[in-house]
Parts: C-alpha cells; structure tokens; sequence
C-alpha cells in the first residue's frame, strides 16, 4: 500500500471546496475572454468584457475563502509580505507562495481588464481608461492575465499533487484535470449569463468550446483513476465517492450535457442552458469528490 495512506490529511473545510471551484471558473473565464478579445470578432466583445466581469469578483471571492481557511486569517497578508523586513515573501520553492502570488497578479490583471471593459462600455466617466482594454496595451494586458488564469484554474489541482495523501499525490494529471474543468464550467457559465445580449456566433462558439473541453476533461479523469494504480482507487473511489463520481461527474457532468450539445432537439431551446447548467453541477461535484474521497481514508 503506498506510503501516501499513512499520512494526516489536512482536513480543510468547505471554503476550500469552494474555492477550488470558483477559481477554476474565475482563471477559465478571463482565459476565454482573452481569446475572444486576441482572436474573437467585435460581436465577440460583450462576451469577452462578461469573462473580465466574473472573472474579478470569483479571485476575490477566492481569496476571501483561502483566508478564511487558514489557521490565523488576520495573518494573511504574511504569505505575501515578509512581517520583519517588509519584503515581498515569495518562496519559489513553496507551492503556497507561489500560488498566492499566481492569484495576486491575477486579480491585478482581471481588475484592469475589468475596468477597461467598464470604460470601454462608458460605464466608468473616465474614457481614457478603456486603453487598457485596447490597442497593444490591452493585449499585453489580456496576454499576461490570460496566463495567469490558466495558472489559477490548474493551481487548485497542482497544490493537491504536492499534498502527500492518498489520490492526491498518486498522480501528476490532477493539475490538467482541474485545468480542463475550469474551462468547462467557466464556458457554461458564460453561455448561462450571456445568452440573452451575446452574439449567436459567440453562443455557438463557446457551446464548441464546451463540448470539447468535456470531451478532453472525460478523457483526463480516466486517465487519472488508471494512473493512481488499483490499489489506491479501490480504497478511495470504490465507494459512495467512486458512485458520486460516475454518476454526478461522469454522467450528468459530462455525458448528458455531451449528448444535448450533439443532439439539441432533445430538449429543444432548453438543451444548451441545460447543459451548461449540468455542466456547473458537475464541476462543483468533481472537486467535492477529488477533495473529499482522500480526506476519508
């Protein structure tokens, strides 16, 4: 048995459920925004200025729970600052610093996104600022966020590999996993709040994006039972956690919303909000379960 089983778990709350979750969908909406804004047509902008807005209040509603969870929540500015020096803190080698600071510069580069996309829409008095959602600058800009929304939505499932317990640390494709459905839930999430005002080629086009991000997250998950090995699969996942998973994640988080993407007639106008609504139901599972499972044992 791997020596994995024989460690404490950290036994963190749901805060962290939580997070994990709404951060996946705060780094995969300004990812999509920022290939809107690169790549996308103008009719794609109301949706790529959408990925700026959730994406800004979901790292800090992220960074809320992560202090909320720590031990001394009045503390959290430590992980940042050195508290006898007044230094910057980051230590490359602690997988806690490094993310700290990944989800520091990200709210930074969301927030100025953000802000443009505000100004650009003449929701802010100040027009001037809309440069920073403009020109080359808003590139750079979109550039470097879009990097660390990727960073963001991977994070949650990197910090799990570095984490001795079992499941966790039996695998290095946890990172991809979450990667992969951050991106998922943050296209539902897009489709769900933008259909009404987006262009009908944006719909389209994230409802593709959907469909084969669930194609790739359905092929990583099965890649990642297989590569934990049968001994700590059978002792972690064959159980009311491995039946929470088939059913919650596989089949309604990513098969029924697969099948309503590829025939829509189904359930009619409602196949693609019930898919994307499956689709946030999923992801929330599959975190609850890649958490949890591991903290039983």
């Amino acid at each position: 048995m791997p020596d994995t089983f024989f460690t404490q778990a950290p036994h963190w709350q749901w805060w962290i459920i939580f997070y994990f979750f709404i951060g996946g969908i705060g780094g995969g909406s300004y990812a999509i925004a920022a290939m809107l804004h690169l790549f996308g047509e103008p009719e794609d902008r109301p949706i790529s200025r959408l990925g700026y807005y959730i994406a800004l209040p979901a790292i800090i509603i992220s960074g809320i729970l992560l202090t909320l969870d720590l031990t001394r929540p009045e503390r959290f500015w430590h992980m940042l600052v050195q508290s006898n020096t007044w230094t910057p803190a980051f230590k490359y080698w602690s997988p806690m610093s490094v993310g700290s600071w990944g989800i520091t510069f990200f709210g930074l580069f969301a927030f100025l996104s953000t802000v443009g996309a505000l100004a650009e829409t003449r929701r802010l008095p100040w027009r001037g600022l809309a440069a920073l959602n403009q020109g080359l600058l808003g590139n750079v800009i979109n550039v470097l966020g879009a990097l660390f929304g990727f960073f963001v939505a991977g994070y949650t499932g990197v910090l799990l590999s570095v984490t001795n317990r079992p499941l966790w640390a039996d695998t290095w494709l946890l990172g991809l996993l979450f990667l992969v459905s951050g991106f998922s839930t943050a296209a539902a999430l897009l489709y769900l709040a933008g259909r009404r005002r987006a262009h009908p080629e944006s719909l389209r086009w994230l409802s593709q994006m959907d469909t084969w991000a669930l194609i790739l997250e359905l092929i990583v998950l099965a890649l990642v039972v297989v590569s934990v090995g049968s001994v700590v699969a059978r002792e972690v996942l064959f159980n009311m956690w491995g039946v929470l998973l088939l059913v919650g994640v596989v089949l309604v988080g990513i098969l029924i919303p697969l099948l309503l993407h590829w025939r829509p007639r189904l359930l009619g106008p409602a196949s693609p909000v019930g898919a994307a609504a499956l689709v946030l139901v999923g992801g929330f599972i599959l975190r609850v379960v890649m958490l949890l499972s591991s903290e039983a044992v």
